[in-house]
């Protein structure tokens, strides 16, 4: 487990989004593609971490391949894994140990929901839910998500890190 997590979601053209996250330890980087709603669903599952399902589980459509993110409770910590299978198209019900495993971390949960809440706010920041929506091309930003989680985060973690006091 390390401090050290670094999380980013940039619009990299239209129906693209760059997703990078880093433990000090190894990195990540895919090319998300718009035919999900690809931040909407990060973020409801990131926020599904203070329900009562102790997994979490969303994928992201790199066309054709899948990323599944797998988030487990563990205490106060979250074990994030990241599994890579061939073609979304068929692995939908695929158990997560078929598909290779790209990024583990066992991260402290008000860190790791920090640094997710960060990047999304840095979006929304950066285009606007306009901006947003020309540049994503089929799904609104997710405000509701967004401010679901932070709440949350803000409610349950006691974190102590800086908060972007302007967001709604």
């Amino acid at each position: 487990m390390t401090d050290d997590l670094r999380f980013s979601w940039e619009l990299s053209g239209t129906g693209w989004a760059t997703c990078r996250i880093a433990d000090g330890a190894s990195e990540l980087k895919d090319v998300v593609s718009y035919c999900t709603d690809a931040l909407a669903d990060l973020l409801h599952g990131v926020a599904g971490l203070y329900g009562p399902a102790p997994v979490q589980r969303f994928s992201f459509d790199l066309e054709p391949v899948e990323v599944r993110w797998v988030l487990r409770n563990s205490g106060s910590d979250v074990d994030v894994a990241v599994h890579r299978f061939p073609d979304m198209s068929t692995s939908f019900d695929a158990p997560d140990q078929e598909g290779a495993l790209v990024f583990g971390s066992l991260q402290p949960r008000s860190l790791f929901c920090h640094v997710v809440v960060e990047a999304a706010q840095s979006v929304l920041r950066l285009h606007g839910e306009d901006g947003y929506l020309a540049k994503w091309g089929r799904y609104p930003f997710p405000v509701a998500a967004l401010q679901d989680l932070r709440r949350l985060h803000l409610q349950h973690d006691g974190c102590t890190r800086r908060h972007d006091a302007t967001f709604p």
